[in-house]
């Protein structure tokens, strides 16, 4: 947890040792970044309002070589924020104050999905990109193109349905395992995948929407 609040800090790790987390927690990202590169976590928590670097630049950094499931914990609660934190690469936010089971139930599901199970077929090929769930691997033209976990999870869903549009409220149940959630989390999601797969992410050929539906993956 990246958390300059001692108080708010203090609190939610004990709560989540309560629930039978091991948890750690360091109050600026300078420290969250350097501890994740020695001793990484399965799941960071990330305050964006904090000294020195912000929680914004923490996530765009941690994703360059990181693919670790990433939630933000703030009480800024600004469409432009929330969305800002997901297309630096967070899976999921949380406004302050947070209630630790839905916290533990929201990192619960994050840990399940890790990577989908293979269908199948090994190999699900658009055209030039091929996704193999088996191996985690994502290739564009024979390029691996590098996404995280939940970008993985989402691409995968859609291309095992082909040419069938899955609404967004069926990816967040599907994808995140939220029985209700911020469709945002879909949207920002689709956007970040349309700028590594698409040739053109303002004009998409292979994931598109289809307005008032939802997403589909076409071949």
């Amino acid at each position: 947890m990246i958390e300059d609040d001692d108080r708010i800090r203090l609190s939610l790790l004990l709560a989540l040792e309560d629930e039978g987390y091991t948890a750690r927690g360091v109050p600026t990202a300078e420290e969250g970044l350097a501890a994740q590169q020695t001793d990484p976590a399965d799941t960071v928590l990330v305050d964006l309002m904090l000294p020195g670097i912000d929680g914004f630049e923490c996530i765009r950094q941690m994703r360059r070589g990181d693919d670790v499931p990433i939630v933000v914990i703030s009480a800024r609660d600004d469409t432009h924020d929330i969305v800002a934190a997901l297309e630096a690469g967070a899976d999921d936010y949380l406004v302050k104050p947070v209630a630790v089971k839905e916290l533990s139930a929201r990192l619960r599901a994050l840990r399940r999905r890790a990577r989908p199970a293979a269908p199948p077929n090994p190999i699900l090929a658009f055209g030039d990109l091929e996704i193999v769930p088996d191996a985690g691997e994502v290739r564009r033209g024979g390029v691996p193109v590098a996404v995280t976990r939940t970008e993985f999870r989402l691409l995968c869903e859609l291309a095992n349905h082909p040419g069938q549009v899955l609404s967004r409220q069926q990816l967040l149940q599907r994808v995140w395992e939220y029985d209700f959630g911020d469709e945002r989390l879909v949207d920002v999601h689709v956007g970040r995948l349309r700028q590594k797969i698409e040739t053109d992410s303002s004009a998409p050929r292979r994931l598109v929407t289809v307005r008032g539906m939802g997403y589909k993956l076409q071949r």
